[in-house]
């Protein structure tokens, strides 16, 4: 910065000894160019702020066109949507419906993702005999961490119990 100025400022009394002007004129010009300069600098700041303000709108933009459909907001659809020219009464759309559109518009064929069928768990038929032999088990465990002085495992045990119980009541019903 400090070379181009001064390069400036030799620049600028070449010319005003070609226009024959006095040399104290253009030192006086020089000091007030400084200032003119700092303005100068400032709006070109100004100018490469707008400008990188504006690649990141344009980057959020792409970013947006690179997101997946279903990814999207329905306000995102909703603009894309106003673009097609023969959908109308975009604003009443739902996501479900903007989505339809915006897929048909494009050529993509929704892929309806498989659901993985979870294998149904088998429940366990107990008789109310094997319950209480659980139970008398979950009782033994439950001295032994009294005896350890293990207070969560005793807690543990004790729900386990209390539940043991409520599935005898309910396979003594049934």
């Amino acid at each position: 910065m400090t070379e181009e100025v001064k390069k400036e400022e030799a620049q600028e009394e070449a010319k005003a000894e070609t226009k024959e002007e006095p040399k104290e004129e253009a030192k006086a010009k020089a000091k007030k160019e400084p200032k003119a300069e700092a303005k100068a600098e400032a709006k070109e700041e100004t100018k490469k702020e707008t400008k990188t303000e504006a690649k990141t709108e344009a980057e959020e933009e792409k970013k947006e066109e690179e997101k997946p459909i279903d990814k999207m907001t329905a306000k995102e659809l909703r603009e894309i949507a106003k673009a097609i020219p023969w959908v109308s009464g975009v604003h009443a759309m739902k996501k479900d419906e903007l989505l339809a559109v915006v897929k048909e518009a494009r050529g993509v064929q929704d892929e309806a993702p498989q659901k993985k069928k979870k294998a149904k768990a088998v429940k366990k038929v107990y008789t109310v005999r094997d319950l209480k032999l659980k139970i008398a088990k979950l009782k033994e465990n439950k001295k032994q961490a009294r005896k350890a002085k293990d207070k969560n495992k005793v807690e543990v045990l004790r729900r386990r119990i209390n539940r043991m119980k409520k599935l005898t009541r309910k396979v003594a019903q049934a």
